[in-house]
């Protein structure tokens, strides 16, 4: 049995990142198939051990920076690691979590309406209040919340591999052994890097118990993983359909109908729901920490519960209505590709050459 301490230390972190970035990074497989899939399975894959290789690296970093600077909130760390110029991570961080959750609450609406056959605007409010409520409650019960369900994400996930593989195995060989031309695997790999490992900074949070080097390197590099196998795996899956897959708005439906087990549609798309809250939570749980922190150390107050919540559902709307107006696959297709190298700028390559600098 796993002591408390060593979850914390160890696999905490790994499954509040993968909370962070599996609503948007690969949940509804859309962005897989943007960034990965269309240059090809092969391609694809090179492309993810690239991202995977950079969230390691970047992760492991800027952990033991937060340790070495006792920095548990984005506005303290990036003032260490930029100066004056935090500012500028703050507007790419507000910027990322209005185009992210703009994409969870349009996913949300059309996977409620493809289930229930109720209107989008039914799955986007009800986002919005989980999301308000865990924000509401604070640290102690949102770590919880993303790291149980982080773990019944693995186990729907791997159901759904096994299944998929069992069924299509063959046609997953045939698609892995196209020929395929020359693509731009590396700079994909690196795009999808930068903008789901940008944000990173707003789940410090979780790295009290984190005390020595060692522990926050092999922490960091462990998140790294822990994050991205889920990602494989619905990549696995998703070559079963390939070229075709690619014009789907959710893929991952696709797959669901194809398996043709309701029960097993019903429970993963319940789990994907979890995913989109468990994003959108630890995005603006970020910018609230953000907030209590400032108020602590410049003005001697506490951000009250109410006011977590109602920051929550501003930010929450401001998004959702962008999302209306603009649609899932053009915000992924558009809004991605410029974020990712905002964040190579203000967050990456400074966390990198801080980090570099200080160790050795």
């Amino acid at each position: 049995m796993l002591s408390n301490s060593w979850f914390k230390k160890y696999l905490l972190p790994g499954f509040i990142f993968q909370s962070l970035v599996i609503g948007g990074g690969y949940g509804t497989g859309r962005e897989l198939v943007e960034f990965f899939l269309l240059l090809g399975p092969k391609n694809g894959i090179l492309g993810m051990i690239v991202s995977t290789i950079i969230w390691c690296v970047v992760l492991a970093c800027t952990f033991e920076l937060s340790r070495q600077f006792r920095s548990y909130d984005y506005r303290s760390f990036l003032i260490k690691i930029l100066g004056r110029g935090w500012i500028f991570y703050e507007i790419t961080y507000l910027i990322g979590l209005v185009l992210v959750i703009s994409v969870l609450g349009s996913a949300s609406g059309n996977l409620v309406m493809e289930v229930l056959d109720l209107p989008t605007i039914v799955g986007t409010i009800a986002m919005i209040l989980m999301v308000g409520v865990l924000s509401f409650f604070g640290s102690r019960i949102i770590e919880a919340f993303l790291s149980y369900w982080s773990i019944f994400l693995y186990l729907v996930f791997i159901i759904l591999v096994i299944w998929i593989n069992s069924i299509y195995g063959n046609q997953i060989s045939n698609n892995f052994s196209l020929t395929e031309e020359s693509a731009p695997w590396l700079k994909n790999g690196i795009m999808y890097a930068a903008y789901n490992v940008g944000p990173v900074a707003a789940i410090l949070f979780c790295l009290t118990s984190i005390k020595t080097r060692k522990e926050a390197l092999i922490s960091g590099g462990l998140a790294g993983i822990i994050a991205i196998i889920p990602g494989f795996m619905i990549f696995y899956s998703l070559v079963s359909f390939y070229p075709n897959i690619n014009q789907e708005t959710i893929p991952i439906n696709f797959l669901l109908d194809k398996i043709g087990s309701n029960s097993f549609k019903f429970i993963f798309q319940l789990i994907l729901f979890g995913t989109f809250i468990e994003t959108g939570v630890g995005l603006i749980h970020g910018f609230n920490e953000r907030i209590s922190n400032w108020l602590k150390s410049d003005r001697g107050q506490e951000l009250s519960r109410i006011s977590r919540f109602i920051i929550s559902i501003l930010l929450l709307v401001i998004s959702i209505f962008i999302a209306e107006k603009f649609g899932l696959v053009d915000l992924i297709k558009n809004g991605y590709g410029t974020l990712t190298w905002a964040y190579w700028i203000v967050f990456v390559i400074p966390v990198l050459f801080v980090a570099f600098k200080k160790m050795f």
